[in-house]
């Protein structure tokens, strides 16, 4: 069973014009504390890709705390495996994950979106390592979201897996204990981490102590 940490950060390309941004707002997420990142990129062509995926394990490759930093491709296992990444996450309209685990072995960490409880309980047949259940509150990172499912959805997912379930979608430091408290082992953040981040990241671990 993995150990998730409290807060897991999401470094999306979209919110970044340059290769030299996204690499320094990453950095300042270890900074303050994060030790499991996932690299989305929805936009970017494969070399863009590979690029922006191999800076950011140099980046984690250098810092102090190395050994516990965990990076996660998003969607690309192929990518993952390039560029030396600890893992994949996939959803619903991905590769499957066992198609996904075939291709990255058993040691690398393997991650399953879900939006409702028929997909959750489905995923956790799958040799996945952890499960995501969400938007738990309403977003705007995805243009077309999934139907929102509040607190009692991630209850609900909480009493479906043992697995370790990371809850996604509008999570904020005024909401993310809540959440926590609803059951989700690990909050996944992006836009209240977009500014100042290393402060943001150290709030959020203070928050969910």
């Amino acid at each position: 069973m993995k150990q998730l940490p409290r807060l897991y950060c999401i470094v999306d390309s979209a919110f970044f014009r340059t290769t030299a941004e996204l690499v320094d707002f990453a950095g300042q997420l270890v900074a303050g504390g994060c030790a499991l990142l996932q690299y989305r990129n929805k936009l970017g062509n494969a070399q863009v890709m590979l690029e922006q995926a191999r800076e950011l394990r140099r980046l984690s490759r250098a810092g102090a705390s190395a050994s516990q930093m965990r990076l996660i491709m998003n969607d690309r296992a192929d990518l993952s495996l390039a560029a030396e990444f600890d893992g994949v996450h996939v959803g619903q309209e991905d590769l499957s994950p066992e198609s996904v685990r075939k291709i990255i072995g058993p040691e690398r960490w393997l991650g399953v979106s879900t939006h409702n409880p028929e997909q959750l309980s489905e995923a956790d047949l799958t040799t996945a390592d952890y499960l995501a259940i969400g938007p738990v509150f309403a977003t705007s990172s995805k243009e077309r979201p999934d139907p929102v499912i509040g607190l009692e959805g991630v209850r609900r997912a909480r009493q479906l897996t043992r697995k370790p379930l990371v809850a996604i979608g509008g999570i904020t430091r005024v909401n993310a204990a809540s959440v926590v408290e609803a059951g989700a082992d690990s909050v996944a953040v992006i836009s209240d981490l977009l500014r100042e981040p290393r402060k943001s990241a150290e709030e959020f671990f203070r928050i969910l102590r």
